[in-house]
């Protein structure tokens, strides 16, 4: 039936163009010139405020299904770990973490820290599939997620949102918009959300160990002057969540005497100087950022007395992470700023430094487990478009980088490698007589090296190289005033592909202890397509579909268990994803119906459990009065059984003297809420 519903759409959607209204215009702003989508040469999928609405989302996590050959795994409280055409991390423990998906808010880099990408005043979520590695360099590998809020207006407003959900849920935010003289205007937003989740602890008598417990702040200052442009962004958060969401009898009862936690306070920086000259801009980027993590759960999600063979442990991770980063660029004026049919460019310096400082308690270790970690790095970028003739562009940048880290940890285990990666593309578009581009591009990402820090590991295992990427896309895109089609065929080669494995060991006492470790242990070939529609049917009726399909294998891989898996998928890659929404606004009513699909997956390279495949439909129904906006909406409205993490290498219960079985957790079951927001012009 799906399969049915992508060749009708695929084929049949174009001839549905007949409405005289216009479909907004896309602007990318996570590139180096705020280019409009139809002109860059990356499958882009862009989600705005719209999609946010007919969601009723407040994080990123709840968007996600929206964007095709994009997905994440859970192993916590919120989405942290994102695959874009089937790379990327699915967790972090005691090892440091190299981001295969970027993440950015605002210009600061959250990459792996994804449990702050709420959703209050969003102007658009940017999805960059394929290496970016000129712009963004090692944590541009698969590429890269850009979440962007509301600048200041010149005109003084107020926005007030208040929300009720299923499970206890409750979220509200209030956005003021001042402008302080003819020049600079302020923004200001704060929001918190709470929610008992959808877990029940049956043995606390709980209903809020998984629950969500978030508060963000933030401010943002922009003045415009003839030939300046000076933005500054401060952004808070404090989240304190909880982490219940394993058991042994696959439900949502859990038995945890000591839930776990899933916690975040972080204060943050950004600021943005732009020069205009008559041809080009000097622009000066910097951020900082420091933040205070915690993750822990109940390892053994039982409690005490549940069977004589059973066992007690708790395993806790706390973090102190700081980033810098700054960066110095010339860039041409934005082609939509200039005549056609001439030359773009940028080139530029960066400059980042993270510290990470980890305090980790485990029930089992004879003392508290103390490492200490930082990576500096130096990146030189440039970036050009030629055009070739009036209808042939050559498209060519390069990136260079610099990484020096160090580690060192209580059990005198030390690192300090340095390395020199490179990456960039080059690509050429041809642009078409009736509108729109076909382009090529061939691309190289890359990730750095790094190593394993669990003590018991053997010397071999300890450090594993970098891993590059070359991946060849051809595209087509294509706008008018009330279409929009993208697609994209995409073909990648992985080299020295990190791969995630672990060692399970067996204790004397019957329970299981894991040793995660990364290396390079396979080849692998990623490949396939992704598809967008959009058509404004009529004034009121718009349909979007997105579709994608994926290839994830592996070339060559020998597992840790000695196992040859060349040839099997690779992990967190389903291949097929897609989304369909039909929208209706008129007047002072509006509806949307989305319907999302996702095929089964692997949850891990190192053992056969999947998630299952499903089908969510989602509905929103809403009106307008002058300043007031009521909507209803519900997510996953029949109720789908989905998998967003597991397990399967392990036997956990002492009642089943410790067999090997698959362990899930849970993602979100039918969910619907009421949301009220009152907007409003200010007087000053």
């Amino acid at each position: 039936m799906f399969r049915a519903v992508f060749f009708y759409l695929l084929v049949c959607t174009p001839t549905l163009f007949a409405s005289d209204s216009e479909l907004p215009e896309v602007v990318v702003s996570a590139d180096f010139h705020n280019s409009e989508e139809l002109d860059t040469i990356t499958s882009i999928t862009v989600l705005a405020e719209t999609d946010k609405l007919a969601r009723g989302a407040t994080h990123l996590e709840e968007l996600l299904n929206l964007v095709p050959n994009l997905n994440y795994a859970m192993g916590t409280s919120r989405a942290r770990f994102f695959q874009i055409r089937g790379i990327g991390e699915r967790s972090q423990y005691a090892e440091p973490l190299n981001s295969s998906v970027g993440l950015m808010i605002d210009g600061i880099d959250f990459s792996g820290l994804a449990t702050i990408a709420n959703l209050n005043d969003l102007q658009q979520i940017e999805v960059l599939r394929g290496p970016q590695g000129t712009r963004f360099g090692a944590n541009g590998l698969a590429g890269l997620i850009a979440i962007t809020t509301k600048d200041p207006e010149p005109d003084p407003s107020v926005e007030v949102t208040a929300s009720a959900a299923s499970h206890n849920g409750r979220q509200a935010s209030i956005t003021l918009n001042q402008p302080l003289n003819s020049r600079t205007s302020a923004r200001l937003n704060i929001g918190r959300q709470i929610s008992h989740g959808h877990y029940q602890n049956r043995f606390l008598g709980r209903s809020d160990t998984n629950g969500i417990d978030e508060n963000h702040f933030k401010l943002k200052l922009v003045s415009r002057g003839d030939h300046l442009l000076a933005k500054f962004t401060a952004l808070y958060a404090d989240i304190d969540n909880g982490f219940d969401a394993f058991t042994l009898d696959n439900t949502r009862n859990t038995l945890s005497d000591e839930p776990g936690f899933d916690r975040q306070k972080t204060k943050a920086m950004a600021f943005m100087l732009q020069r205009n000259f008559k041809t080009a801009s000097l622009e000066f980027l910097a951020s900082t950022s420091d933040s205070k993590l915690g993750y822990g759960y109940d390892e053994d999600w039982s409690y005490v007395g549940i069977h004589p063979y059973g066992y007690q442990s708790t395993d806790h991770y706390f973090r102190d992470q700081s980033h810098h980063s700054a960066e110095l660029r010339l860039v041409s004026k934005p082609s939509r700023e200039r005549t056609g049919g001439e030359p773009t460019w940028a080139l530029g310096l960066y400059r980042t430094e993270l510290r990470s400082d980890l305090l980790r308690r485990y029930t089992f270790a004879a003392a508290p487990y103390t490492s200490d970690y930082s990576n500096k790095a130096s990146a030189l970028f440039a970036e050009t478009t030629l055009p070739i003739t009036n209808q042939v562009t050559l498209s060519a940048g390069l990136r260079a980088e610099r990484r020096q880290r160090a580690f060192n940890d209580s059990l005198a285990v030390t690192f300090d490698p340095s390395e020199t990666l490179w990456g960039g593309r080059l690509g050429l578009q041809y642009a078409l007589n009736s509108g729109g581009q076909i382009y090529l591009s061939v691309s190289k990402g890359f990730k750095a090296g790094g190593f394993n820090t669990d003590g018991t590991l053997d010397e071999a295992l300890r450090e594993f190289d970098s891993e590059s990427l070359i991946e060849t896309e051809l595209g087509f895109k294509a706008q008018t005033q009330r279409s929009r089609i993208r697609l994209a065929l995409f073909h990648a080669d992985r080299r020295d592909q990190q791969v995630k494995s672990a060692l399970v060991l067996a204790r004397a006492d019957g329970s299981t202890e894991f040793i995660n470790f990364l290396g390079n242990a396979a080849e692998g070939r990623n490949q396939g397509l992704e598809i967008e529609v959009e058509s404004q049917l009529s004034e009121s009726w718009r349909i979007r579909f997105a579709g994608g399909y994926l290839d994830a294998s592996f070339d060559q891989f020998i597992n840790e268990f000695g196992e040859d898996l060349s040839g099997r998928k690779q992990a967190q890659a389903p291949n097929v994803s897609a989304s369909s929404t039909l929208s209706f606004d008129q007047g002072n009513r509006f509806a949307s119906l989305g319907i999302d699909h996702k095929a089964s997956y692997y949850f891990s390279d190192r053992h056969d459990t999947r998630s299952n495949a499903f089908t969510t439909v989602n509905l929103a129904l809403g009106l307008d009065w002058q300043t007031w906006r009521v909507s209803i909406w519900g997510r996953n409205l029949t109720n789908e059984t989905i998998y967003t993490r597991g397990f399967g290498s392990f036997g956990n219960d002492p009642r089943k003297d410790y067999v090997t079985e698959s362990y899930f957790q849970f993602g979100e079951p039918r969910s619907i809420g009421l949301t009220v927001s009152f907007t409003g012009q200010r007087k000053l």
